[in-house]
């Protein structure tokens, strides 16, 4: 571990010189790109300078054992930096866990109401309307790319994109189905029901993400419908886009402008291919193991919120709460957090 710590800060130092050199930073590419990579090393290489102050203490403060008047002074200064030390090691092996590369991007998310019929179609409306206000709390903007609404509320369908730095890191364990318990206002017998709705996250393609050839697409335009702004519905430019090779199947009609709308829907797609990608690449590295916190697959039951009882379970890692108003309300750090200590954990025990 030190090897690898001292060749990080070695390059961490490197690129710190390159950077006050006139042609480096005359060349605006190149500048970006080493301070990126400054920036990512930034936080282990304090914490590796921090860890060796703390040895070196560590080993002053053995010496002065030896002296009788500050012997047992020193005893204590041991215990306490042994706990210091025991603490930034664990911090260490966290920081050099590998990165996800697709943590620190926008994420696209689309919710459906799936069985349950409207009661399904309104509790898809509280998830979205339960991440969008963690969203906030995280000081990321959302926006709605396409919404069907249900009948008696919510939505059948809604797909939005939620940007922040790290947005992914936060959101890419939501993926799945999400299984509410309660008495539908539907439901005029007060019977409880059992209803779900699906969760798809994914990371926001980039350029070199994902390449799509102009002719594996076709583009049908038509009149917009349901809410969206007054104006909206009255002009053709809802956008439709089918990407012929998958049959894969994106609409966008909640902006007036038809171009606006094909921008939109572009995203979405190359969001969804990159998804498919990155689920080839899995398969054929073998990369799916039992340390991840789930398949990220729509039909895999990862939630359940249980409105009688206040109670949220999650059931990957057996996580309870009994705040689900406050939860619903998107105070969702702890649940998040419990996922990435989880995911962590199984990452330094070597379970993958």
């Amino acid at each position: 571990m030190i090897e690898h710590l001292e060749a990080i800060e070695q390059k961490y130092n490197d690129i710190t010189e390159e950077l006050t050199k006139t042609e480096v930073l005359s060349d605006i590419k190149k500048t970006t790109q080493l301070s990126k990579e400054l920036s990512d090393m930034e936080e282990i290489v304090q914490c590796y300078r921090k860890y060796k102050k703390i040895l070196a203490d560590i080993e002053d403060t053995k010496e002065m054992l030896k002296d009788p008047e500050l012997g047992e002074m020193a005893k204590d200064d041991l215990i306490k930096l042994g706990e210091e030390k025991a603490q930034i090691e664990h911090e260490i092996e966290i920081l050099l866990i590998p990165k996800d590369p697709n943590d620190n991007k926008n994420v696209i998310v689309e919710i459906r109401g799936a069985a349950g019929g409207d009661e399904a179609n309104i509790f898809a409306g509280d998830l979205f309307r339960m991440y969008t206000r963690y969203a906030e709390k995280q000081g990321f903007k959302y926006e709605v790319y396409n919404a069907v609404e249900g009948e008696a509320g919510g939505y059948s369908q809604i797909e939005f994109m939620i940007k922040g730095n790290q947005a992914y890191s936060k959101f890419k364990y939501e993926s799945g189905s999400h299984r509410v318990q309660r008495v539908p206002v539907t439901e005029s017998n007060g019977r409880l029901q059992t209803s779900t709705a699906t969760v798809l996250v994914m990371p926001e393609a980039e350029e070199v993400d994902i390449e799509i050839k102009p002719g594996d697409l076709r583009i049908d335009i038509y009149r917009s419908s349901g809410c969206g702004g007054q104006g909206v519905n009255t002009t053709d430019s809802a956008v439709r886009i089918t990407h012929l090779p998958t049959n894969t199947v994106v609409t966008c009609q909640n902006e007036r402008s038809q171009i606006q709308n094909k921008e939109q829907a572009m995203k979405v797609l190359k969001a969804r291919l990159y998804e498919m990608k990155l689920r080839e690449q899995e398969e054929e590295n073998g990369i799916e193991r039992k340390s991840k916190i789930g398949t990220g697959d729509r039909a895999e039951k990862i939630r359940t919120y249980n409105y009688p009882q206040n109670r949220v379970t999650d059931h990957r890692i057996g996580y309870t709460t009994k705040n689900l108003d406050r939860v619903m309300n998107g105070d969702l750090d702890d649940i998040i957090e419990a996922l990435i200590t989880e995911d962590q954990k199984r990452k330094l025990t070597g379970e993958e």
